[in-house]
C-alpha cells in the first residue's frame, strides 16, 4: 500500500488545544437542489463528531472544504457553501459564521478575531484556482490560519489539493474521527482480514476495477463479480452475452484475472442466469440461464446466481462490497443486488466484518435502507476505491511523518 494506515495519528495526538486554532478540511460537498436546498446532509452530519470533540476542549475551529465544481476564477453563487454554514449553525446550537472570499491578509485578520468554543466556516476553497492544483503558496497561506490541523474529508484522501496536503506538513496534525473511522475499516480488510475473505465486484467495465482485483486476489478466498463488467469475463470464457455490456479491450485482461485467481486458489463466481431485456426500459425482463439470447442484453442477475452468491457470502468472516451486481435503481432490475445486501447484512449479524466501499454500493445499500446493518459504509466513493486499489492518497499520506 501507498500508506501505511496503522502510522497515521488521530484526534488524541493532538495534545492541548484548549484557545488554540484548529483548522478542519472537511467534506462538505453535499448536493443541492435547484433552489440550493440541501437534499442530504449526511457529509455535514458525520463530520459532527470530530467538530464537537474539538470545540468541548476549547479549541477555535476553522472548518474548510470545497462544493461543487467551480471554476476558479472567484465566488460562483451556485457553489457557496452558504447552505452548509446555515446547516451548521442549527445542528451546533450557534451561529457559523462564513467567511468570504478574501485576501490571506483578511483571512489571518478574521483568525485572530475566534472565540474558544466556537467554528466558523470558510467560503469554498475551490473559487481559488490554487487549491485543486496544490499550489504551495495557498497551501502556506491557509496554514497560517492555525496551530493544528485535522484532515476529516475521507471522500478528497486521493486528491492532491492544497488543504489536503501542505496544512498537513506544516502544522501539528491529524486525522478526524470520520477519517479515523474510514482508515480503521480499510485496514482490518486490506491488512489483516479475518479468513475466509469475499470480495463482492461490481460496476460496467473490468478496466475500471482492474487494480481494485489486481489488489485483492492476494488477500480474498472467493470474488463474486456482477454488474456489466461480468459480461466481459463470461466473454472471455466462451459464453455468449448477446447486446450485454462489453469492454471488448480487456477481453485479454479478463483472462489474465481468471487466470491468475486459479494459480492463487481464489474461486471466482460468476453469473449462471440472467435478467434479459431488450432494452433498460423493456418491462419484459425475464430470467435466462446460460447464454442469453441474442437481441437481449443481461441487466441483473438471475435467482440461481443470487443464491449462489448469497452462499458465499454465508461463508466469509470479512467482506468487501464493491459495485452493485445489477442495474438496481430500477426495480425490475434491482432483485440481485438487494439479494447481495440482505445477504451480506444476515452475514454481519452473525458476526462476519463487512465493509461497503464506492458511491454506486453506498447508493444501493441506503436505497434499501440496510446501510446500519452493516459494519461501515465508506462515505468516499473514489477516495475508497483508490485506497482499495493500494494506490496513492496523498491526504492520508501528508500525516504519517
Amino acid at each position: 500500500m501507498a500508506v501505511n494506515l496503522s502510522k497515521i495519528p488521530t484526534l488524541a495526538k493532538l495534545g492541548d488545544i484548549k484557545g488554540q486554532r484548529v483548522l478542519v478540511r472537511a467534506d462538505f460537498n453535499v448536493p443541492l437542489d435547484d433552489a440550493g436546498n440541501i437534499t442530504s446532509d449526511l457529509r455535514i452530519t458525520s463530520s459532527l463528531p470530530t467538530i464537537k470533540w474539538l470545540l468541548e476542549r476549547g479549541a477555535k475551529v476553522i472548518l474548510m472544504s470545497h462544493l461543487g465544481r467551480p471554476k476558479g476564477k472567484g465566488v460562483e453563487k451556485e457553489f457557496s457553501l452558504k447552505p452548509v454554514a446555515k446547516r451548521l449553525s442549527e445542528l451546533l446550537g450557534f451561529e457559523v459564521k462564513l467567511w468570504s472570499h478574501g485576501s490571506a491578509e483578511q483571512m489571518r485578520g478574521y483568525a485572530m478575531q475566534l472565540v474558544a468554543g466556537r467554528a466558523v466556516l470558510m467560503e469554498n476553497l475551490r473559487f481559488h484556482a490554487e487549491e485543486q492544483m496544490g499550489d504551495e503558496t495557498f497551501g502556506r497561506g491557509l496554514s497560517t490560519l492555525a496551530e493544528f490541523y485535522v484532515n476529516d474529508a475521507f471522500g478528497t484522501c486521493h486528491r492532491g489539493d492544497a488543504s489536503m496536503t501542505w496544512p498537513a506538513k506544516l502544522l501539528k496534525s491529524c486525522a478526524g474521527e470520520l477519517v479515523r473511522a474510514e482508515v480503521e475499516a480499510m485496514a482490518r480488510v486490506l491488512e489483516k482480514p479475518q479468513k475466509p475473505m469475499l470480495a463482492i465486484v461490481g460496476g460496467a467495465k473490468v478496466k475500471d476495477k482492474l487494480p481494485l482485483l489486481n489488489n485483492l486476489l492476494a488477500r480474498v478466498n472467493e470474488v463474486c463479480i456482477g454488474g456489466g463488467m461480468a459480461y466481459t469475463f463470461l466473454k472471455a470464457k466462451g459464453v455468449k452475452i448477446g447486446k450485454s455490456l462489453l469492454d471488448e479491450g480487456s477481453l485479454k485482461t479478463a483472462e489474465a484475472v481468471l487466470l491468475k485467481a486459479k494459480e492463487l486458489d481464489v474461486v471466482i463466481h460468476l453469473p449462471s442466469d440472467h435478467v434479459c431485456a431488450k432494452s433498460m426500459d423493456d418491462e419484459s425482463a425475464h430470467q435466462v440461464r446460460g447464454d442469453v439470447p441474442e437481441g437481449m442484453a443481461a441487466f441483473d442477475i438471475g435467482d440461481h446466481t443470487a443464491k449462489a452468491f448469497s452462499n458465499a457470502i454465508a461463508r466469509a468472516k470479512t467482506i468487501l462490497f464493491n459495485g452493485p451486481v445489477g442495474v438496481f435503481e430500477k426495480e425490475r432490475f434491482s432483485n440481485g443486488t438487494r439479494a447481495v445486501i440482505n445477504a451480506i447484512a444476515d452475514a454481519t449479524a452473525k458476526g462476519a466484518y463487512s465493509v461497503v466501499g464506492g458511491g454506486d454500493s453506498a447508493s444501493a445499500v441506503e436505497q434499501f435502507k440496510m446501510e446500519k446493518k452493516m459494519s461501515h459504509v465508506s462515505t468516499g466513493g473514489g477516495a475508497s476505491l483508490t485506497l482499495l486499489e493500494g494506490g496513492s492518497m496523498p491526504g492520508l499520506e501528508a500525516l504519517v511523518r
